[in-house]
């Protein structure tokens, strides 16, 4: 067996940085690690890596792990990220062989396809790319395509021909951030989020300071004018963390802005008519503010369609007249019992989105007027995309569920819908998971849902290694998905349970608020409830389950851990928050104060100090093993943050079970990592539960 001084992670320098807030002085051993460009920080990263690395090579079970799920990814294709054209479908399609989704077209009549763009075969662009946005003009000729390098998020948009694979000479850096262009009418012009040049140390503000910019095809980026957003212009003033954008519907005579405000799920909607564009002086009209609890708006013909929470926490559809924009909305969809999500709208119809009971359901919005009515969907899952055109009523669909993979259907005029050839079946036989769902009632008498997925006839035997996942922010709901990867765990008699906490969004505005600042102790305690409820019906026992928790998830699984560390055998913090005092002041931390408070604040200060897992670790406590994972190159959660739990963890700990800081140095927050580094991670951090748990097979020698 592995000993102590094997499993001794490297030192940690010590160097203690106290600051005051509202009186209360807080002692921070490792501040120097957020110089992450310090050579001493990088050394530090690079001998903790080699440390976790060198300690999971040693777990024999491993490496058939590994090929295990490898076989399994390697069995499974998907396609996503469908646009639509006449005659056309762009899509991405992460496939067998290959470690990169690569960009495809198909004719949407005969089927046949080619490939567009291979992210990792980009000429003059060597290294590892990922694409980030892909989206053709109205007519299909062009595509604006954005590449980013290392998991870093940061791309670089180019404009293809599609005709023959070829690049125009257009490349704008700085751009790219989610899906932001929106191509005009024309197909000779488009909008795009750029962010603020660099400052004279020559760091790029990442989500903060950006403006919507216009361009126009075969000319330099530094022609492009600003249209909307922070500095553009000095009658409107945008925070620092305000991001906006800009789309269009072909057809409409109008411009439809939106501002979000940091990670609140409310938006500011701006509208100006397309006649009127012109730059900087574009008159845009606010038709929607934060007071309006609007979540989403799309622009129909000559309306606009919004989803509110302002008089319902499980939201209703607005309709208004951007003509007439100091008229109330007409409330078009009333609240009922689901969660009204995301639409979508066609020619003729707002394709609705929502929620039920943990499923997903589909409401058909004609726009002539008239009632919602619901399409029937092929099985009860989780809806991935509703992809629409503004030219007919036809509506694609994917989706899975916890045992069932993915599929693309078609509807039109709200038809029950069909089998689309779109993404090859997967040859995987899930018929013997099964998934269930219960209610677990936390300290304060909330019932909590909990998904529980695991083979047909379980022996509630407490035997089971398990996994409990959580992650409770944003109002980002825990769905049905299907993960062939999750396979290898389910066949060994595991059990992979979700725990739909407080702070995420399965019951609505209310839910999130529930776990949301000063209540963001009940996103914790009902993931401690959780695993209490997995122990006492006998699924597992504590020696034999494992806490995940990512990004903000980390506070989740952070908060956890140091409130009820006799519950878990092992943890995994992945490119978690565990710092929150400290994160509003990194690249992406002023848009996370809507979501998890600010320290100027007395009473956010109070509640975020006393959850924060970092500040939490007590010396001397038998904490559980825990392997902690980041990518160097994160532009949302810096990889400081994991480091400063990792390296606190270590010292604080007296179970003598290891803490490992595991370091993806070419990968940032997960989006854009390749198969292979999926499946490696994922090995890495099953292996290490599987050896916590005492698993014949995987204890070191």
């Amino acid at each position: 067996m592995a000993t102590a001084a094997d499993l001794a992670a490297p030192p940690t320098r010590v160097q203690p940085v106290t600051d005051i807030y509202h009186g209360v002085a807080v002692v921070d051993p490792y501040r120097w690690m957020e110089d992450m460009e310090a050579p001493a920080f990088r050394d530090w990263l690079k001998a903790q890596d080699t440390h976790a690395r060198s300690v999971l090579a040693a777990i024999p079970g491993r490496e058939a792990l590994r090929a295990r799920l490898a076989g399994l990814a390697e069995a499974t294709t998907t396609v996503g990220g469908v646009d639509r054209t006449p005659g056309r479908l762009f899509f991405l399609k992460d496939e067998p062989g290959h470690d990169q989704a690569r960009l495809f077209v198909r004719d949407d009549a005969s089927g046949a396809e080619r490939l567009l763009l291979d992210p990792l075969d980009v000429p003059g662009l060597p290294g590892r790319y990922s694409i980030t946005l892909h989206t053709p003009t109205p007519d299909g000729r062009h595509i604006a395509i954005g590449l980013a390098q290392g998991g870093s998020e940061q791309s670089v948009v180019r404009v293809m021909r599609v005709r023959d694979r070829s690049f125009l000479a257009d490349s704008i850096d700085r751009a790219g951030l989610n899906d932001s262009v929106s191509w005009l009418g024309d197909g000779r012009s488009f909008f795009y989020n750029r962010q603020s040049p660099p400052d004279a140390a020559g760091q790029v503000e990442r989500y903060n300071k950006s403006a919507v910019w216009l361009h126009r095809l075969n000319t330099p980026a530094e022609q492009d004018e600003p249209v909307f957003g922070w500095g553009v212009t000095a009658a409107r003033t945008f925070e620092v963390p305000d991001l906006p954008y800009v789309s269009t519907r072909l057809g409409s005579p109008w411009l439809l802005a939106v501002v979000l405000h940091g990670d609140a799920v409310e938006r500011s909607y701006f509208v100006a008519r397309r006649a009127e564009l012109n730059g900087a002086a574009t008159p845009w009209r606010r038709i929607v503010g934060p007071a309006d609890g609007v979540t989403e708006a799309r622009l129909a013909d000559r309306s606009v369609y919004a989803i509110s929470h302002r008089n319902a926490s499980l939201r209703e559809i607005w309709r208004i007249d951007p003509a007439h924009a100091d008229a109330a909305p007409k409330v078009v969809v009333a609240a009922g019992p689901m969660v009204l999500r995301s639409a979508a709208v066609s020619k003729h119809a707002v394709y609705v989105e929502a929620l039920d009971g943990g499923v997903s359901r589909l409401l058909r919005l004609p726009l002539a007027g008239g009632p919602a009515s619901t399409v029937a969907l092929p099985f009860d899952g989780s809806l991935r995309e509703i992809v629409v055109s503004e030219r007919d009523d036809r509506v694609l669909l994917r989706e899975e569920g916890w045992n069932v993979s993915p599929a693309w259907y078609a509807s039109a005029g709200g038809a029950a819908p069909t089998a689309l050839p779109l993404q090859p079946q997967s040859t995987l036989d899930a018929s013997w998971v099964e998934a269930r769902r219960v209610l677990v009632k936390s300290p304060d008498g909330t019932l909590v849902p909990l998904s529980i997925v695991s083979k047909k006839g379980l022996a509630l035997d407490g035997s089971h290694p398990t996994m409990l996942v959580g992650y409770g922010a944003y109002g980002i709901s825990m769905e049905p998905s299907f993960n062939a990867t999750r396979l290898a765990w389910l066949e060994r008699g595991g059990v992979v349970a979700i725990a739909h906490v407080r702070g995420g969004g399965e019951f609505g505005e209310e839910w999130h608020r529930a776990g949301w600042i000063l209540s963001k102790q009940n996103t914790v305690s009902d993931f401690i409830a959780c695993a209490e409820y997995l122990i006492a019906q006998r699924y597992t026992r504590a020696g034999r389950l494992a806490g995940i928790g990512g990004s903000a998830g980390g506070i989740t699984i952070g908060g956890a851990v140091v409130q009820r560390p006799d519950l878990f055998a092992a943890a995994n913090s992945a490119v978690g928050v565990s710092d929150m005092l400290r994160m509003e002041f990194t690249p992406n931390g002023a848009s996370n104060i809507a979501e998890f408070g600010t320290v100027a604040d007395a009473a956010q200060f109070e509640a975020m100090y006393a959850l924060s897992p970092y500040h939490r670790l007590q010396d001397g406590t038998a904490y559980p093993a825990v392997i902690v994972t980041t990518g160097a190159n994160d532009p949302r959660v810096d990889a400081w943050m994991p480091g400063k739990f990792a390296g606190r963890l270590q010292a604080a700990t007296s179970s003598g079970k290891p803490v490992l800081l595991r370091v993806d140095f070419d990968a940032g927050h997960g989006i854009g990592s390749g198969r292979a580094q999926r499946v490696s991670e994922l090995a890495d951090v099953w292996s290490f539960f599987l050896w916590q748990f005492g698993e014949p097979g995987f204890q070191p020698r």
